[in-house]
Parts: structure tokens; sequence; C-alpha cells
């Protein structure tokens, strides 16, 4: 006879429990499965290139964004939005459940001459609990809509603990219509998968993150592959700020 929930982290290990194994994308235990999908870095994945996401150079163009400060990426892959960060002058810290994305991105960063530091683990478990805030901007390019509906509750933890007072919190994600499954949250957990990770709405991304500011949310552009910047139109861009 098991009795082993007394804290909200033993419940959402039990929920993260409902899910298949070969279904996990967030927790440690799939690394391995991000490690495969990095794997070869010839596959013709548009995230791939070494390049940032459009929106990012945007809002840092615009001064939405204050250049400078301390960065965090979340789900950072091979590094390329980290690389942007650290060369428009912030400190920078990248996690990342893969072993193989964060090696790439190492690569990469010293062929840039550029200083992130780069962890590797869960960002809601042991990774993100080394992690020391104030963050002034906390970015987000395709980890979001890989979480289970449970983990926003570890999500929205992270964002109060790290994110500073005014600080800028942005993601992209799969806009519903476009990317995504559609499926409510609840029939998830019946289904022991997330079909490739979740659609969002826009009065969704408002819900969930109600407790900040909204300063944009747009469709991203889609961006040529000669563009400098990486752009897919199936999903949203969103930016927030933390009030002071």
């Amino acid at each position: 006879m098991d009795r082993n929930i007394r804290s909200v982290d033993d419940v959402l290990a039990l929920m993260d429990g409902l899910f298949a194994p070969e279904a996990d994308r967030w927790t440690a235990g799939g690394s391995a499965w991000w490690d495969g999908f990095y794997a070869d870095r010839a596959r013709p994945v548009p995230f791939f290139a070494a390049k940032p996401d459009e929106n990012l150079v945007s809002c840092l163009d615009r001064g939405l964004v204050p250049a400078g400060g301390r960065a965090l990426d979340l789900g950072c892959g091979p590094g390329r939005n980290a690389l942007h960060l650290a060369a428009r002058g912030f400190e920078v810290d990248a996690v990342d459940l893969s072993p193989t994305a964060l090696a790439w991105a190492e690569e990469r960063a010293r062929a840039a001459g550029a200083r992130v530091r780069f962890h590797q683990g869960d960002a809601f478990g042991a990774a993100g609990a080394g992690l020391v805030g104030p963050y002034d901007l906390i970015y987000d390019s395709g980890c979001f809509h890989h979480l289970p509906p449970h983990r926003r509750v570890s999500y929205l933890d992270l964002l109060d603990r790290l994110l500073a007072p005014g600080g800028r919190f942005a993601l992209t994600c799969f806009a519903s219509g476009a990317m995504g499954s559609e499926l409510s949250d609840a029939e998830f957990y019946g289904r022991a998968r997330l079909e490739g990770g979740l659609a969002y709405t826009p009065e969704a991304l408002r819900w969930v993150f109600d407790g900040l500011t909204e300063v944009e949310l747009r469709r991203m552009n889609d961006e040529p592959e000669a563009s400098g910047s990486f752009g897919e139109a199936f999903l949203w861009t969103a930016l927030f700020r933390r009030p002071e």
C-alpha cells in the first residue's frame, strides 16, 4: 500500500506518470528522445539553422526588450537564441534536457566567442533549482507547448521565482489552427501522450499568463530561407512584462 502524496511536487510527479514513458518530452527521462532528435545535424529542421527567432530580434531592435542585463533561455536546443542574446550584451544562462543539443550549442558558442552558461537537465526540476535569479528576460522558443497541462504549475512557479520585477517574458508556441493538438487539457490524460505538442489560442495564453502584462502577441513572421532570422507562421510569439 502506497501513501506517497503530501506535496504539490508529489502530485505533479504522479501526473507525469499518467503518460506513457515514450511520450515524455519534459522530464529528465525525456532527454534521450531529444538526444535522438538532435543527433543528425544535417536533418532539414528549420530551427537547426544558426539564426535567432525573428520576434526576439524585433523586440530587441524596437526596444521592447532592453538590451543587456541577465537572460535565461529555456529549452535552448543548439543555442541559436542564447548566442544572439549574448551578442546583444546579455549575461546568459541556457538550459536544455538534451546533452546532444548542448554539445552542439557549446561548439557554436566557442566558434562565435560567445559566453553562455549552459545547464543540462530539467528546468522545472534539479537544473532549474540551481538557477539563481532574478533575470531581466526569460525566453522560451518551443518549450512551453511540449509541457503537459499540469506542468504549467511548474512553469508559472519558475517565472514567479526567477523573473525580475519589470522583467520581460517572451515565448513562441504552437498556434491553434496551424500546428499542435487541440484536444482539451483533460483529454491528454486519457490518451497518455501529448500528440506532438499543445496548440494555444491567444485567449489561452493570456489566461495562463494573466499575472503578467501583455506587451505584444502576434503570429510569427514566415521568414524566407535567406533571412538572417528564423520564422514560421504556425507559431505565436508573445511578449509579457512582469509588474514592478
